[in-house]
């Protein structure tokens, strides 16, 4: 069948429809972006200057943040700008763009935590080789694939999408463009692109959340040959690291590994995964690491000072 499009915009139908409860969202969500975009960056900063933060747990971590800020950002601006408008449109490959992102940058961050798990069972399981296993070079090898992972993952998406026709109806029963909402207006069965979906993304969802969970038990079981001041350390690394794991990887699986529905709550849980633990996750690593909390100190001392003495020089 050739391919139509007769649709080139879309009608969002956005989180609620009630006025005054979306002036009510936008007046919540606005501030936890706003949190997100300086909170990671504000990581990103200080591992960048920081002469106390080269390690490779550090430089994940630094990518992590970068990852949360970009993609955050294609999904919650134009989310934040609808919430004060009545129609609420965004053109088909506008709509196109968005899963790209998402998707790219979502599954990107999939495979950051997994890297931070390698990283973490190298530290606590191989100290002595630690640095030899773990070379500048690996690390910026194990980044680059995580990239690339979640670019070409991306890549099968849009491309099977890209191929449907929509002839209407245009309206999408979400408050951003996913798949499962998109491939419900397209005027052809989507049956088999469904489940292909379902095996790229739930798929790379559970193996890599089983993959985390095996290497977290195979961590604790190690720590039982550490000191006591050893195990309280590395508990309290991998506590940040398993919260995360299981606030990105629950609303991921929820979503992706059962049918598609518009039950309220799906939007809810989205909304959980696309604006909430983006602005966890820099208070997640940062209350529980003191070598950041240090190094962000030791940074807003020297930007004080530095301005205190410009201002200084000014005067004179």
């Amino acid at each position: 069948m050739a391919r139509t499009d007769n649709v080139t915009e879309l009608i969002v139908t956005g989180l609620f429809q009630d006025p005054e409860v979306q002036r009510g969202c936008f007046a919540v969500f606005l501030p936890m972006y706003l949190a997100t975009v300086v909170g990671n960056g504000l990581i990103v900063l200080t591992v960048r200057v920081s002469k106390s933060l080269r390690s490779p747990m550090y430089f994940f971590l630094s990518h992590l943040s970068l990852v949360e800020i970009s993609y955050s950002s294609t999904i919650v601006p134009k989310f934040i700008t609808d919430l004060l408008v009545k129609i609420k449109t965004i053109s088909l490959k506008g709509c196109l763009a968005q899963i790209f992102f998402s998707h790219f940058l979502g599954v990107t961050e999939i495979f950051l935590l997994v890297v931070m798990a390698y990283d973490r069972y190298v530290a606590i399981c191989k100290p002595l080789h630690y640095m030899n296993i773990m070379s500048h070079r690996l690390c910026h090898a194990l980044v680059a694939s995580s990239w690339l992972g979640g670019f070409f993952h991306s890549i099968i998406q849009i491309l099977i999408t890209i191929q449907l026709p929509f002839c209407g109806p245009n309206v999408i029963d979400h408050y951003f463009c996913d798949l499962h909402p998109l491939f419900k207006l397209a005027c052809t069965d989507t049956s088999v692109e469904g489940v292909v979906v379902l095996a790229n993304s739930g798929l790379i969802s559970v193996f890599s959340f089983l993959l985390l969970v095996s290497s977290y038990i195979v961590i604790l079981v190690n720590l039982r040959n550490h000191s006591a001041d050893g195990r309280r350390k590395a508990l309290s690394t991998c506590a940040s690291h398993v919260t995360v794991v299981i606030l990105f990887f629950g609303p991921a699986i929820f979503l992706y590994m059962r049918p598609s529905s518009t039950f309220t709550e799906d939007k809810l849980v989205a909304v959980f995964y696309t604006v909430v633990t983006p602005m966890l996750n820099p208070i997640i690593y940062t209350l529980r690491n003191a070598e950041v909390k240090l190094a962000m100190r030791r940074l807003w001392g020297k930007k004080k000072n530095s301005g205190m003495e410009r201002k200084w020089e000014s005067d004179l």
